[in-house]
């Protein structure tokens, strides 16, 4: 049976058995996301589940994503009270948390609320110690790869003698381009890899997966971006500039045309076989399973790391005896909030509660083009639950790579600061040029650390510094 045919049969039926509960009847709640089906169906789902069990309404209107960030600020700042739910990104948190109603305290214990893994939990929901957000999806960056090329017996000789170790995922990032060389072959039609690197195309985040490796030091943390003590940019210490350096070699394993490539056109060139590696968040490794011609060969493992990573403070490297793991959690996954000025904050958050179930997100995960992928352990723990999308082993692999990445005690999050927008303008800006060979890497990032710098004392560095702590989980100074 059809999946998206077998959950809306199932989604009526349970709500059919609880109708009413609670009496909703008369109330419609308008809740707002980016045009579908990503994100936009599963809150639909949801939507429709909640309508059986409670008698009420949902409308979800759907914009743009582009067009997010300036109607949901608009709207509550001016307190139109036109939204009563947003589904929105995690960066976007520091400006429309002073707009946003906190999660009542009911949905704040349970065995539901203790499912979500705690990095989604305890970090990414919580602002100002108050939790003003739900996570409905997981999101980090992955190394996806091909197993019947990775697991060939020809090609695993072949790299021993070539480069004398044996051929794996990779755990660092030299390992990752010699594996991306040696499967290189455009003569016949077969690249290296395949990473985005259009400005507008989530670039910068690309960018980040790179950077995490050599400049998220575990003896100094919340320094990956901005020393967090000072505020200064550190985008173009000697860390971030091996991360460019890394990230721009790349172009040479990818497929013709690469400058011009987005986050959306790396998963067809993984599932479709014409890479042997791809970086992408874990939509690669559904798509590869269930749409193009590598499934059953689907594997995943967490992003390379590395045995230097930069110290600001000695302005040397730290060396560490084994490579050190710095999963990036780009985007950081898609989350729901009710905004303070909603008519109706008690029921919305109700239907928030229903889109994070743990049944609904269950089915949510393994239906097509939903876009919402693990946060809840019983996600990554309930293999079962993927069988209709993977094969037993693709699904260990792929499960498997989540949970150590959010696991890993060096895990790295992605900046969350008021004015994101604006930080990340300047660096896509920048960035492209160095990708374009234009300018040089460091001549790169130093236009980019100054425009930093000077966007934080236009938005106030002392207040930029105390969000800066807040998103990086450190305490107040």
């Amino acid at each position: 049976m059809n999946k998206l045919l077998l959950t809306a049969a199932i989604v009526p039926l349970a709500g059919a058995a609880m109708a009413c509960e609670p009496d909703y009847s008369g109330v419609t709640l308008t809740v707002s996301t980016q045009n579908g089906p990503f994100i936009a169906s599963a809150m639909a789902m949801a939507a429709q589940s909640w309508e059986e069990r409670t008698c009420g309404t949902v409308n979800v209107v759907e914009f743009p994503f582009g067009e997010l960030y300036p109607k949901f600020l608009t709207a509550m700042s001016q307190q139109t009270g036109e939204f009563d739910a947003i589904g929105f990104v995690p960066a976007w948190l520091p400006d429309f948390a002073p707009f946003l109603s906190t999660m009542p305290a009911e949905l704040q214990e349970g065995g539901d609320w203790e499912d979500i893994h705690p990095v989604y939990r305890e970090r990414l929901m919580v602002w100002n110690g108050e939790v003003k957000s739900a996570t409905m999806d997981g999101d980090m960056h992955m190394l996806n790869y091909r197993a019947d090329l990775m697991e060939d017996e020809a090609n695993k000789a072949a790299f021993m003698d070539r480069y004398g170790y044996e051929l794996a995922a990779p755990v660092t990032w030299d390992q990752y381009y010699d594996i991306a060389e040696f499967f290189h072959d455009p003569d016949n039609g077969r690249f290296g890899t395949a990473e985005a690197y259009r400005r507008g195309g989530q670039q910068f985040w690309y960018f980040f997966s790179h950077a995490a490796s050599y400049t998220n030091n575990p003896n100094n943390p919340g320094s990956m971006f901005f020393d967090p003590e000072t505020m200064d940019a550190q985008i173009n210490n000697p860390g971030w500039l091996r991360a460019l350096e890394d990230y721009k070699k790349g172009l040479d394993f990818n497929p013709p045309g690469a400058l011009n490539n987005g986050s959306g056109d790396v998963r067809p060139l993984y599932a479709g076989g014409t890479v042997a590696m791809n970086i992408d968040w874990a939509d690669s490794g559904v798509l590869g399973a269930t749409e193009g011609s590598i499934a059953g060969n689907v594997r995943t493992a967490m992003l390379p790391g590395s045995t230097e990573i930069w110290n600001h403070k000695t302005g040397d490297w730290d060396t560490f005896d084994d490579p050190v793991a710095s999963p990036f959690l780009a985007f950081g996954g898609w989350q729901l909030a009710v905004p303070a000025d909603s008519e109706n904050a008690e029921a919305a958050w109700d239907y928030v509660s229903e889109v994070i179930s743990p049944e609904m997100s269950g089915i949510a995960i393994v239906t097509a083009n939903t876009g919402v992928n693990p946060y809840r352990f019983s996600h990554y723990e309930n293999i079962d639950n993927w069988l209709s999308v993977f094969t037993r082993e693709e699904a260990e692999s792929y499960l498997g790579a989540q949970r150590a990445s959010l696991d890993a005690p060096n895990v790295a999050l992605d900046m969350r600061l008021p004015g994101f927008f604006s930080y990340t303008e300047v660096l896509e800006i920048e960035l492209s040029k160095a990708l374009a060979g234009e300018v040089e890497p460091q001549e790169a990032l130093d236009a980019i650390a100054a425009e930093w710098n000077e966007l934080t004392d236009e938005f106030g560095r002392d207040s930029q510094l105390a969000a800066y702590r807040a998103s990086m989980g450190l305490p107040p100074m």
